[in-house]
């Protein structure tokens, strides 16, 4: 007959518990969901009367952009890239040169009053800028780079790292007629980690969308 011995019971668990704590203990890294990327392929954005062509990926839809602060944006040549399946978007936003310009003044209260002005051009650079830098609290670092196209598109590409809540800005111009800006979003609380390899991929697409670029 099997007789339990308390004391044997003792030395038994003070041997295994020493034994688990000196054995190897390796640290994992914070991980996130893979993300699935599709194969770059393109097509030619170039509806009748806008005023601009350029290439977009196949994986994201062109999406005529119907509201500015719940108002009507000042023409009707503002599109967004919708990436869907990425949860991300990129906003362009349509200027002239000389032409009407719509503002919004935020009140006290917290509403918005219209206002109405001329888009010149240093405001219109001078706006871009600080836009980009609305992002400085949290941006960890930010680079700009000047460009010029074959297509004889000039503008500039501002890449920011960190939480910043868009990441990737541009804007576009020929300097008298036209100009364009840029705005890269996610559908989510940016997070520098998670949304790299996203970011990184799209960033080609703009980089793809400032080649192929076209005034009219």
């Amino acid at each position: 007959m099997f007789c339990f011995n308390k004391k044997y019971f003792f030395y038994v668990s003070v041997t295994l518990f020493f034994a688990a704590c000196n054995s190897t203990y390796t640290s994992k890294k914070t991980g996130y969901f893979k993300i699935d990327l599709p194969e770059k392929k393109y097509v030619l954005f170039n509806e009748p009367g806008v005023p601009y062509s350029f290439e977009y990926p196949v994986y994201a839809d062109i999406v005529k952009d119907s509201t500015y602060f719940d108002a009507n944006p000042e023409n009707d040549y503002w599109r967004n890239i919708d990436f869907k399946s990425l949860n991300a978007k990129i906003f362009l936003s349509y200027k002239m040169v000389g032409g009407r310009a719509l503002y919004k003044i935020k009140m006290p209260n917290g509403s918005y009053k219209d206002s109405t002005g001329i888009n010149m051009y240093d405001k219109m650079i001078n706006d871009a800028f600080n836009l980009t830098n609305k992002n400085d609290d949290v941006a960890t670092s930010k680079k700009d780079s000047l460009f010029k196209t074959a297509n004889d598109v000039g503008g500039l590409l501002f890449k920011l790292g960190g939480n910043a809540a868009t990441q990737r800005q541009f804007f576009m111009t020929d300097t008298t007629k036209n100009f364009i800006r840029g705005a890269l979003y996610f559908y989510a609380s940016p997070n520098a980690d998670s949304v790299k390899p996203v970011v990184d991929f799209i960033q080609q697409d703009i980089d793809h969308l400032i080649t192929t670029f076209r005034w009219k």
